[in-house]
């Protein structure tokens, strides 16, 4: 067949010689994911398709087990249900031994109907209505309070019931080098808003504090900021100690894990400076050994989510159109955008053809399928010359995606698990029309 024109223009090209600041340019390319070859599963479950693999989540799983456990004899994961709710992700780090940490109402049904324990669930976060905080309560779930107004509701729960609740407390504070812990949650440390909380709930009685939590952001590079918390945490618990009486059970120093992905507007690739799970273990529990006895050391929680599980997703999509913009550069049409990968508004996500086009590289820019100029997966990103009907894969891609997704002018995709003995599940099957408006009425006067 003819080849199709294209007009030409004068554009530098990099051929392999390193740049200023970066090394030597090549070529990487994506063909099979766990052996299996992009071609076929895009051609058996359809385009575009999320690939998780079972084989990576168990080995970053056992690598942050085997990183704290070295330092610390009593520690538990618990899988964030708001990084990836897809029921066989769940499913999968509960059998690993992780617990469930959740952050609505739906979220905490979602771990019940997968048979969690209430005593295995974690309810954190700003929104527990009142009858989904009192349902947690009497199934026996560990509740940590969020604000003041959620202690008064909790106390509350207490008189309906006629016995005392037991609680943890999520703290704020300010850490090393100006920068603050996520401060719209919890009770603030350093002004003593959160003692004088815990001191007004010891006098009345009606809630016992039993554990602290405290979750500092996301995507913490610098292990010092956990140095900072866990000493913070620490100065807390000795307070309600002396003053109060008061004995924690166990501190949860939630997440914020990174995971290997390229953040937006970074000088440095995220690969060469991410703390391993060692160092961040390393922050986190030499302190807690030296601070408490050996019969009194608290139970230590994680909730990592991201760092646990991004790594092991990966979507795979296939190039729909190319055309040159205004400005000479080159630019690709995905029929997979930001309506499936959220995450393209702060993170650099690897673009890895499926096929070795060769050189030369150039400069691209790489939209999605939406009537949206702001469809954009990456605006600068070399690639070689691919063409339509081409298939790439992005990736990583397993955290938040798969939880912030939407239908917007665009179905979302099936989703598949490569697991034990590289067997290919589907775990979520592609939507269809119906599914999408089964919810919906047509008002009697509007049908036929």
């Amino acid at each position: 067949m003819k080849k199709r024109y294209e007009k030409p223009v004068i554009k530098r090209y990099q051929t392999g010689i390193a740049e200023k600041f970066a090394p030597v340019a090549a070529v990487k390319t994506m063909p099979a994911i766990e052996g299996h070859q992009v071609s076929d599963l895009l051609k058996k479950y359809g385009s575009p398709l999320f690939v998780y693999s079972e084989r990576q989540v168990r080995r970053t799983h056992q690598r942050l087990r085997d990183a704290f456990s070295m330092r610390y004899p009593r520690v538990q994961p618990a899988w964030s249900y708001k990084t990836n709710y897809l029921r066989a992700i769940c499913r999968l780090y509960h059998r690993l031994g992780s617990w469930a940490e959740v952050v609505s109402p739906m979220e905490y049904e979602m771990a019940r109907k997968l048979g969690v324990r209430p005593e295995e669930i974690i309810f954190n976060g700003p929104y527990k209505p009142y009858e989904a905080l009192k349902k947690a309560v009497l199934e026996g779930a560990m509740v940590n309070i969020d604000s003041l107004d959620e202690l008064n509701d909790l106390e509350k729960i207490a008189e309906e019931i006629g016995v005392p609740v037991a609680a943890g407390i999520r703290l704020n504070m300010a850490l090393e080098g100006g920068f603050m812990s996520w401060d719209r949650f919890g009770l603030n440390i350093d002004s003593g808003q959160a003692f004088h909380a815990v001191k007004k709930a010891a006098a009345k009685g009606k809630v016992r504090i039993r554990g602290l939590h405290s979750h500092i952001g996301t995507f913490i590079l610098d292990v010092d900021h956990y140095r900072t918390q866990v000493r913070k945490l620490i100065a807390f618990a000795m307070e309600l100690k002396e003053k109060l009486g008061i004995q924690v059970e166990y501190i949860d120093v939630g997440g914020g894990f990174a995971s290997e992905v390229d953040l937006k507007g970074s000088y440095l690739r995220t690969s060469d400076i991410i703390p391993h799970f060692e160092d961040y273990a390393e922050a986190i529990c030499t302190q807690l050994l030296d601070a408490f006895p050996p019969d009194k050391l608290p139970l230590l929680i994680l909730e990592s989510g991201r760092g646990m599980i991004d790594e092991a997703g990966s979507l795979l999509a296939t190039v729909i159109a190319t055309r040159r913009l205004g400005s000479g550069q080159r630019a690709l049409v995905l029929d997979a955008g930001v309506n499936l990968v959220f995450t393209a508004f702060w993170y650099n996500h690897e673009i890895l053809p499926a096929t070795d086009k060769g050189f030369p590289l150039e400069e691209h820019v790489v939209y999605g399928p939406l009537c949206m100029q702001i469809d954009v997966l990456r605006d600068n990103v070399k690639l070689p010359f691919l063409e339509k009907g081409d298939q790439v894969v992005i990736r990583p891609v397993g955290a938040y995606n798969n939880t912030q997704w939407m239908q917007f002018i665009n179905l979302r995709p099936a989703v598949v698990l490569i697991g034990k003995g590289d067997r290919i599940e589907v775990i979520r099957e592609a939507e269809t029309v119906d599914y999408l408006q089964q919810q919906e009425n047509l008002p009697t006067w509007l049908q036929d």
